[in-house]
C-alpha cells in the first residue's frame, strides 16, 4: 500500500477535473438520480432518502458535488467535502448555477475536522469509499453521523478489481490478483490510464469492518451494466459487467 495516497490522490484529482466538468454539468442537470458507471437510475436503487427535507446531509468526497446538487434539491442541508480544490472549483460553479445552498469544504474525508454527530446522513459514491482507507474514513463518518444516522456508499465491487490486470488495462474472465488480504491496488504507474490509490477488502472484511466500527448493515446491492449497455466504462467492458458485478452498494445505519 502506498502511504502517501492522500498526496497522490489530490494531485490526481487536480490534474484532471477539467476533464469532470462536462459530466458534472450533465448529472446536476438530471431529473432523477442516476448511479454507478451505466447510470442506473435511483428508483431501482434508492440509495437516496425521497424526502430529505430538515436533514443534514454530507457527501464524503464529493467531486463536481452533483450527489450533494440531488440531495439538496430533496429539501437537506447539504455539506460536501473533497481533497480537491479544482474539483470543488467546478462544484461551488455549478451550485451557484442550480441555486443550490451547499457548503464545500476542501478538505480529507479520512479527518474532516467537522463536529461530532452533525448528520443524519452521509453517502459516498467513488470519493472516500474507494480513495480513502476504509477502515479511517469509515471511523470519520461514524463519528460525523448522529446515532440511528445512515450511510450508504458506493464503490468498485471486489470482484471487479481481482479480474483486472495489473497493467490497468480492462478487466476480463481471469483472476489476476489475490481476493485473500485484497486492500486495494496502486494505479499510479500502470501502463494503461495510471491514476492514484484506489481501496477495496473482500467482503467478509467490509462485514467485520463496519461490526468493528458500530455500523449495522441494512442491505447490500451488486451492481451489473444493463442489457443495453455496450463498450467500455472505467475500464470495465460492458460484456465483463453484465454476468458480473461491477459495482457494490451497502447501505449502513450507525448503532447506538
Amino acid at each position: 500500500m502506498n502511504n502517501d495516497h492522500v498526496s497522490i490522490n489530490r494531485g490526481v484529482w487536480n490534474d484532471d477535473a477539467a476533464n469532470w466538468v462536462a459530466v458534472g454539468k450533465r448529472l446536476w442537470s438530471l431529473a432523477t438520480p442516476e448511479w454507478g458507471n451505466w447510470g442506473i437510475p435511483d428508483e431501482d436503487l434508492n440509495l437516496l432518502p425521497k424526502n430529505m427535507a430538515d436533514m443534514d446531509a454530507i457527501e464524503l468526497g464529493c467531486g463536481t458535488g452533483y450527489v450533494s446538487g440531488w440531495m439538496a434539491r430533496r429539501g437537506a442541508r447539504v455539506t460536501g467535502v473533497d481533497i480537491s480544490g479544482e474539483q470543488l472549483a467546478t462544484a461551488r460553479a455549478l451550485a451557484a448555477e442550480h441555486g443550490a445552498d451547499i457548503t464545500f469544504i476542501e478538505g480529507n474525508a479520512e479527518a474532516t475536522g467537522l463536529p461530532d454527530a452533525a448528520f443524519d446522513f452521509a453517502v459516498s459514491e467513488y470519493g472516500a469509499s474507494i480513495w480513502c482507507p476504509p477502515d479511517k474514513w469509515l471511523q470519520e463518518a461514524w463519528r460525523l453521523l448522529r446515532p440511528g444516522g445512515r450511510l450508504v456508499f458506493l464503490g468498485n465491487h471486489p470482484l471487479s478489481l481481482i479480474c483486472s490486470p495489473v497493467d490497468g488495462s480492462p478487466a476480463n474472465r481471469t483472476l489476476h490478483r489475490p481476493y485473500n488480504g485484497m486492500w486495494g491496488a496502486d494505479w499510479t504507474k500502470v501502463e494503461f490510464e495510471p491514476t492514484g490509490v484506489c481501496f477495496n477488502l473482500t467482503i467478509s472484511s467490509w462485514m467485520d469492518l463496519f461490526t468493528e466500527t458500530g455500523f449495522d448493515i441494512a442491505k447490500y446491492q451488486e451492481l451489473y451494466a444493463p442489457e443495453w449497455a455496450s463498450g467500455t466504462r472505467a475500464a470495465i467492458p460492458a460484456d465483463w459487467a453484465k454476468y458480473y458485478p461491477v459495482e457494490q452498494v451497502w447501505h449502513l445505519k450507525r448503532q447506538g
